[in-house]
C-alpha cells in the first residue's frame, strides 16, 4: 500500500489511505464507535475490580487497602477518560492518547498482581490492553503493547521465582505461552480492524457516489418535458417530476409521497397500465385522455419500462412517461413548418415582381380614368397591393432571422384614436358584439408603424373573439398610462383560462391549441412589437375587485425617450 501523509502533517502509518475516514470529523466512523465500546469495558472492568475489592472485605478475607484505594482511582480514571478524552485514530506511538488508556490499564493491572501476589491471577485482564492497542493503533503500537504485557508476565513470574527458589518453569512456559497466543491476538485483531476500516471506506465512496448519481439524475428527470412517475407493485407512486404535475392537472405536487395512482378516477387507466406491465413484465405504450381539472381531457401518450430485479430482494419498479400528444405534435409541426419556412424567402422574392407590376399598373391605369368609381377602384387595389407587399417584407424579416431586429425610427401614432379606428374597422367587419372601449391616454403619441399596429390589435381581437362569450364587455380595448409615462394597450377577453402549457408556448411560432391554425399570429405580434422596442406579454386578471377574471393580452410601448436611445 502506497504511504500517504496524513493530514495533520504526522507520518504515514500502516493505516495508509484509511487515515482519512479517520481523521476527525468523522465521529461515526467505525475506529471511533470502536474507541467508545473499549472505554465502557474499561468502565465496567474498573467497577467489577473495585466491587470485587469489596465483596473480599465483605466476606472477612484479608484485603489490602491498597488494593482498595487502587481499584477506585482506576475506576475514577477510567470514568474521566471516557468523558473527557479525545480520540484521533490510530494510536500512532508511545503518546498522550496511550499513555492516558492502554499506559494506565498496564500499570493498574501489574500493581494488583503484586498486591495480591497468590490469591488471585489478573493475567486475564491484560487482553483489555492488548486489543485496544491492536484495534486502535498501528501495528507498531499493537505489538509494543504486546511486548509490554508478555515482559510484564515474565517479570512476574521472575518475581515469583526470586521469592520461592525452586523449580519455576512451569511459571515461565505460562508466561510465553499467554505472550505468545496475545502476540497472535493482537495481529488477528489489528488485521480485522484495518478491514473494517477499508470495508467502511468503501462503503463512504460507494455512497458519496450514489448521492452524486441520485442528484443528477433527480436533476436530470425534475427538467424533463417528459412527465415521469414512479409506481412500485402495488400501485404507488414514489416519485413525480414536474412535467407529470403539469400534464395530469390534478394536484399532484401537492400529494405526500407514497400515494396509490387509483384512487383518483381520472388516474384509473394510469394504473392499469402500470399493472399490465407488471404482470406481462414487459414494456406497455398507448395513448389515453386524462381528465384534467379545467377544460378538456387532454391527450397523453403514455410509455412504461421496468426496472430490473437484483438477487438482494429489491422488486422492480414501473417506470412511466407521460407525453403530451398537443405539444409533441407542435414540435413536428414545427419541423415540417420550418422546412416550408425555408422555402417562404424564395417564395416572398417571386410575389414581389407581381406585386410591383400590379402597383405600377394600377398607377398608370388610374391617371386615364375619369370615372370617380374606377378611380377608386384602382386605388383600392393599390392600397392591397402596397399592404401584401408590406407582410412580404415582414415575412421575410422573419425568415432571414436578422441580427439588427430594431427598425428605423417610424412615424408618431395617436395610440387613442388609432385604436378607437381599428377597433371600430374590426367591428364593422366582422359583426362582433360586446366590444367596449376605455381609451385614457390622453392623446398621447407612440412610435410605432401604423400597419404594423393594426396587424397587432387585429390578431389579439382575433384570438379574444374565439373564446369570448356574447354579452356586453366580454371583449374590451383599454389604453392607459403608467407610472413610468409608457403607453399600454390591452385587449381583455372573458374566455376561459388558458392551460399552462399553453401559457409557456404563447409566443413560440408554430404553436397553436388549434390544429388548423398555423401558430404564426402570435409570434408575429411579438416579432413586430420588439422590432418597435414594445413588448407583449399574457396573463389571467380581473379587471374589477369582485369582476370575473379573463384572458388579457398587453402591449407596452416603449416611450419616446426610451425609443430614441435605440
Amino acid at each position: 500500500m502506497t504511504p500517504l501523509l496524513w493530514s495533520r502533517g504526522e507520518p504515514a502509518t500502516d493505516w495508509g489511505t484509511l487515515d482519512s475516514i479517520a481523521a476527525p470529523g468523522h465521529s461515526g466512523s467505525a475506529l471511533e464507535r470502536l474507541w467508545r465500546g473499549f472505554m465502557t469495558a474499561r468502565c465496567f472492568v474498573a467497577a467489577v475490580l473495585l466491587l470485587l475489592q469489596l465483596v473480599t472485605l465483605a466476606i472477612g478475607q484479608p484485603v489490602r487497602s491498597a488494593a482498595i484505594a487502587l481499584a477506585f482511582v482506576y475506576l475514577a480514571a477510567t470514568l474521566m477518560g471516557s468523558r473527557f478524552a479525545r480520540f484521533h485514530p490510530p494510536i500512532r506511538g508511545i503518546g498522550g492518547a496511550w499513555l492516558a488508556t492502554i499506559g494506565i490499564d498496564l500499570a493498574t493491572f501489574t500493581l494488583l498482581q503484586l498486591l495480591q501476589a497468590g490469591s488471585v491471577n489478573f493475567t486475564p485482564l491484560f487482553a483489555l490492553p492488548v486489543l485496544m492497542g491492536a484495534v486502535l493503533g498501528t501495528v507498531s503500537v499493537g505489538l509494543g503493547t504486546t511486548a509490554m504485557v508478555t515482559l510484564l508476565l515474565l517479570a512476574d513470574a521472575g518475581w515469583a521465582w526470586w521469592q520461592q527458589p525452586g523449580d519455576s518453569s512451569t511459571r515461565f512456559v505460562q508466561a510465553a505461552l499467554t505472550g505468545t497466543g496475545l502476540f497472535v491476538v493482537a495481529l488477528l485483531a489489528h488485521e480485522l480492524a484495518r478491514r473494517l476500516a477499508r470495508e467502511e471506506a468503501l462503503a463512504l465512496r460507494n455512497r458519496s457516489t450514489a448521492q452524486m448519481h441520485a442528484q443528477v439524475n433527480d436533476l436530470v428527470i425534475e427538467t424533463l418535458t417528459e412527465g415521469v412517475l414512479v409506481i412500485d407493485r402495488d400501485g404507488r407512486v414514489h416519485a413525480a417530476n414536474p412535467a407529470a404535475d403539469a400534464i395530469l392537472g390534478t394536484g399532484l405536487a401537492d400529494r405526500p409521497m407514497p400515494f396509490v395512482l387509483a384512487a383518483q378516477p381520472a388516474w384509473q387507466a394510469l394504473a392499469e397500465l402500470a399493472e399490465q406491465t407488471f404482470v406481462r413484465r414487459s414494456s406497455q405504450s398507448c395513448e389515453m385522455p386524462v381528465a384534467q381539472t379545467q377544460g378538456a381531457a387532454r391527450e397523453v401518450r403514455v410509455r412504461t419500462r421496468l426496472t430490473p430485479a437484483n438477487e438482494h430482494g429489491i422488486e422492480s419498479l414501473c417506470v412511466m412517461f407521460l407525453q403530451d400528444l398537443r405539444e409533441l405534435e407542435a414540435r413536428i409541426r414545427t419541423e415540417k413548418l420550418a422546412a416550408m419556412g425555408r422555402m417562404s424567402a424564395a417564395v416572398a422574392h417571386e410575389i414581389r415582381n407581381p406585386l410591383a407590376a400590379i402597383t405600377q399598373a394600377s398607377g398608370l391605369l388610374a391617371e386615364d380614368l375619369v370615372d370617380p368609381a374606377h378611380r377608386k377602384l384602382t386605388s383600392m387595389v393599390q392600397h392591397n397591393a402596397q399592404r401584401l407587399a408590406r407582410i412580404v417584407d415582414d415575412v421575410l424579416d422573419v425568415a432571414r432571422a436578422r441580427q439588427q431586429r430594431l427598425l428605423p425610427l417610424g412615424e408618431m401614432v395617436a395610440l387613442d384614436a388609432a385604436v378607437r379606428t381599428l377597433t371600430e374597422e374590426w367591428v364593422r367587419q366582422t359583426r362582433q358584439q360586446g366590444v367596449l372601449l376605455q381609451l385614457s391616454t390622453d392623446g398621447r403619441d407612440v412610435r410605432f408603424d401604423a400597419e404594423h399596429l393594426r396587424r397587432i390589435l387585429v390578431n389579439l381581437l382575433d384570438n379574444a373573439a374565439r373564446y369570448a362569450g356574447e354579452r356586453d364587455g366580454s371583449i374590451q380595448v383599454s389604453t392607459r398610462v403608467d407610472e413610468a409615462d409608457c403607453c399600454h394597450l390591452q385587449v381583455w377577453s372573458d374566455g376561459a383560462p388558458l392551460e399552462a402549457a399553453v401559457q409557456r408556448h404563447l409566443f413560440e411560432p408554430f404553436f397553436s391549441s388549434e390544429s388548423r391554425s398555423s401558430g404564426l399570429g402570435l409570434f408575429l405580434c411579438r416579432e413586430l412589437c420588439e422590432r418597435h422596442g414594445a413588448t407583449i406579454g399574457y396573463e389571467r386578471r380581473a379587471l374589477a375587485a369582485n369582476g370575473p377574471e379573463g384572458n388579457e393580452f398587453f402591449v407596452a410601448f416603449a416611450s419616446a425617450e426610451t425609443r430614441l436611445t435605440q
